[in-house]
């Protein structure tokens, strides 16, 4: 028969002396982890990067970019029977119907010279705008699944969908430019400056996109709200009646009138008017219109990049 010895019982240490203290060893670790990380080129997951390699990883992915663009104008009209023809007759038909209400009914056109050239060519311009901003709010939200399993900038998102916009206004403006001959617009030499007209739009756009994509990411209902504030910008943008009727008229303070000849969309419609129909001279311009064009397109742009940058470790998140 065997004993088991018991260990001792613990003993109160005596009066006035503070109970021993249990140590227990720790290895102390021999090398700080993140300095070993940082010497190893290892970074946080999902961590932002700084501004300049953020812009380096946006143009490394450009083909990405423009692969994206081009799939999604392929499929977008692909269950229509009629398919990309959609893409011109859709601004045709709400040109149609806002020259009924305006030119007909409201007699918008009075005062103004080509009134259709003017309304097509402001419809087709406002059109481009509206849908890359549309596009912009559904960016994020709408390829939640695309964000989730791969790893690349997120800006890339924004800037392929409004790279599909401009896609589709290069082949709508293809039927504009036939219109505007069948109504006798023919070719000169300020057309070629629809050209500069176009990509200070296009910038102006994709950062008013990458600001909505922001938002629209983290609060989905702004989405539903844009429709109503597009279309209450494009009644003060003038793309069916002309601002510089309003300024002749006096009804309107002068500061009023130069806002409204001074947002961007109406800077970029009334550049494209002047570029296409001859009788749209540089009188009814703005002043310092392409300084206005230049401005607000590298303001969105910049400043859209950076708002959307700070918040790209957030994305498809929650």
């Amino acid at each position: 028969m065997t004993t088991q010895t018991l260990p001792p019982p613990l003993q109160k240490p005596p009066p006035g002396e503070a109970p021993p203290q249990e140590t227990c060893p720790r290895a102390a670790p021999t090398e700080d982890l993140r300095e070993l990380a940082r010497r190893h080129g290892l970074t946080v997951s999902g961590a932002r990067p700084s501004l300049p390699a953020y812009a380096r990883q946006i143009w490394s992915r450009r083909d990405f970019i423009t692969a994206f663009a081009t799939a999604r104008l392929t499929a977008q009209y692909s269950q229509a029977r009629l398919g990309q023809v959609w893409q011109v007759m859709t601004p045709l038909l709400n040109a149609a119907v806002y020259y009924l209400i305006f030119g007909v009914l409201m007699d918008a056109e009075d005062g103004v010279a080509d009134y259709v050239p003017f309304l097509i060519t402001g419809i087709f311009v406002w059109t481009f705008t509206s849908n890359t901003i549309l596009a912009g709010t559904r960016a994020i939200s709408g390829n939640l699944g695309l964000v989730r399993a791969l790893h690349f900038p997120r800006a890339s998102l924004p800037i392929s969908l409004s790279l599909q916009q401009l896609q589709q206004l290069l082949l709508s403006l293809a039927a504009l430019v036939m219109i505007l001959l069948a109504l006798g617009e023919f070719p000169t030499w300020s057309w070629l400056l629809a050209v500069p007209a176009l990509l200070c739009q296009a910038l102006f756009n994709t950062g008013v996109a990458l600001v909505l994509a922001r938002l629209a990411a983290r609060t989905p209902d702004i989405s539903q709200l844009m429709p109503f504030v597009l279309r209450t910008w494009m009644y003060a943008s003038g793309a069916m009646w002309s601002i510089q009727n309003l300024a002749a008229s006096g009804r309107f303070p002068d500061g009023v009138v130069l806002a409204l000849q001074c947002n961007p969309a109406a800077v970029y419609i009334d550049l494209m008017r002047f570029a296409l129909i001859e009788s749209y001279t540089s009188a009814q311009l703005p002043p310092h219109v392409w300084a206005l064009a230049a401005g607000w397109a590298l303001l969105a742009f910049g400043g859209g990049l950076i708002w959307f940058w700070k918040a790209e470790e957030t994305y498809g998140r929650g």
